[in-house]
């Protein structure tokens, strides 16, 4: 197998991989957790402040744009996950389509994601148990600490507990989430309490407000908020090689896991901003949408205990995204893209461990830097608004290049065996590209985003030089770069054949 010019394999002994070996356990039940319980703190806050942008109307619309352009992108994952089912995931599916560089951009788009999603997760969390036990704020990041160590420390103990977990925490999320919507029918009143925003975004007392108070511009403008509906369900193929039979199991894991997501937000959509004493301007301004929700029912009375319910979907989150962190950077590792040491597996819990407490203690890093540095009060506000942004900015850009690997491995990749097939296919990926950068397009129109995406640059450059400078010389034939390079090397072979047989 002769590489490009420009990059460089070392080849390993069999020792190697040993070092880096995964069990297999999860079935298509597990996978589903492991994409629902991603996403599902997205239900319980923060897709609630795209409503003061767009209203509920607009917040509606950036939904079922949102919602068509996660379709497309599972759909798509769908497909190339059991054709190429490698730990890798977003990068093994560039690597095979767009070489090395390709794979190694797509997996810094992802890193991003992986690497603050749970800090700003965690911080969440320390949010409300700090309040819960009146803790003062300058003590929170005892709680991230505590939150790190707990769950890192699950998700080594061993890939079954860590998806027993996973399935527990999640099926307690959407347990929390269905007593909520069962509870707040009865007391709903859509037209005075979710359209009481009026065309200035002000508040109109008595509702009866306009379905689309900023226009068709504050629908787009809503976008990025809606995406926190379905964000991280991406991340299911990185749990290929620990997948029982994942060219089986994977599409109907996250085919499932997507219709249920679609549910979910529909409801909490149409339900909590409806709730009388609530309302969508209101929703619109609230770090804790579902506990105000709950306090709206059940009385305020009740705070702590409602909080510590409504924590249950945070760690449910924090909780698969941390398995999601390790898995992806261990991969990028154990290809030699990232320092080769990070991929050591324990060696016998086979949890890739280095790189979960790696990936934790940048995060750590990070917010603390940032929480002592700037102060209790903006640390906080730049943790819990510009690290989020960061992680959706990595996110979209990292939809964008799956999208495109589809279309190149439909185009160029045809001989690969396909498990399962894209009902949309090429167009599907087309939509989910479109749709990926209308949503930048808004996240750079806020100066908050824009900060943000400096940020992104900085991370982006760091980790480009390593790669010009070192790894593109010490890359490793993993199972990912093996299947790319055999099939290229078939597929150059086919044409010499073509070429051969013309007259």
């Amino acid at each position: 197998m002769q590489p490009s010019s420009n990059i460089r394999y070392r080849h390993q002994d069999a020792s190697y991989f040993d070092k880096r070996g995964l069990s297999r356990y999860a079935g298509p039940w597990s996978l589903w957790a492991l994409g629902v319980g991603a996403v599902i703190s997205g239900h319980y806050s923060g897709w609630n402040l795209g409503l003061s942008i767009g209203g509920w109307g607009g917040m509606a619309i950036a939904t079922v744009l949102i919602a068509i352009m996660y379709l497309g992108l599972t759909f798509c994952i769908a497909e190339m996950s059991p054709a190429l089912p490698h730990t890798g995931a977003a990068y093994s599916f560039a690597r095979s389509s767009m070489g090395p560089w390709g794979g190694f951009i797509t997996g810094l788009c992802e890193n991003v994601e992986y690497i603050l999603t749970p800090a700003v997760i965690v911080f969440f969390i320390g949010s409300y148990l700090g309040s819960i036990f009146e803790t003062p704020a300058v003590m929170q990041p005892l709680w991230w600490v505590i939150g790190y160590i707990l769950f890192v420390g699950l998700n080594i103990i061993g890939v079954e507990l860590s998806f027993k977990v996973t399935l527990t925490v999640t099926l307690m999320a959407l347990a929390v989430l269905v007593i909520f919507w069962i509870s707040a029918i009865p007391h709903i009143d859509f037209s005075t309490w979710a359209l009481n925003i009026g065309s200035g975004g002000e508040l109109l007392e008595g509702g009866g407000g306009p379905f689309l108070p900023m226009g068709i511009g504050g629908a787009l403008a809503a976008m990025p908020f809606a995406v926190w509906l379905f964000l991280a369900i991406e991340q299911l193929p990185l749990a290929a090689e620990e997948s029982v039979d994942p060219r089986r199991d994977m599409p109907k894991g996250i085919i499932l896991g997507m219709v249920t997501l679609i549910v979910s937000a529909s409801m909490i959509l149409v339900l909590n901003p409806s709730l009388v004493g609530v309302g969508a301007y209101a929703l619109g301004q609230s770090g804790e949408p579902l506990l105000d929700g709950f306090a709206a029912i059940y009385g305020s009375g009740l705070a702590k205990l409602l909080a510590l319910v409504a924590i249950i979907g945070l760690i449910s989150s924090f909780h698969t995204i941390i398995f999601a962190q390790g898995r992806q950077i261990y991969s990028l590792s154990r290809a030699g893209y990232f320092p080769t040491w990070l991929s050591l597996t324990h060696g016998t819990r086979r949890t890739p461990h280095v790189a979960m407490i790696t990936g934790a203690c940048l995060g750590l890093v990070i917010m603390l830097v940032l929480f002592v540095g700037l102060g209790v009060d903006q640390g906080s506000a730049v943790i819990g608004g510009t690290l989020l942004n960061m992680a959706v900015f990595g996110a979209m850009c990292s939809y964008i290049a799956q999208a495109v690997s589809f279309i190149l491995l439909r185009r160029n990749r045809a001989d690969i065996p396909r498990p399962y097939r894209s009902p949309f296919g090429v167009p599907g990926a087309w939509i989910t590209i479109v749709i990926a950068l209308v949503t930048l397009f808004f996240q750079l129109s806020d100066p908050t985003y824009r900060i943000g995406i400096l940020g992104v640059i900085v991370w982006f450059a760091v980790a480009i030089a390593y790669f010009a400078l070192v790894g593109r010389h010490r890359l490793i034939l993993s199972p990912e770069e093996e299947f790319a390079m055999e099939r290229r090397e078939q597929a150059a072979a086919d044409v010499e054949t073509i070429s051969a047989a013309k007259p």
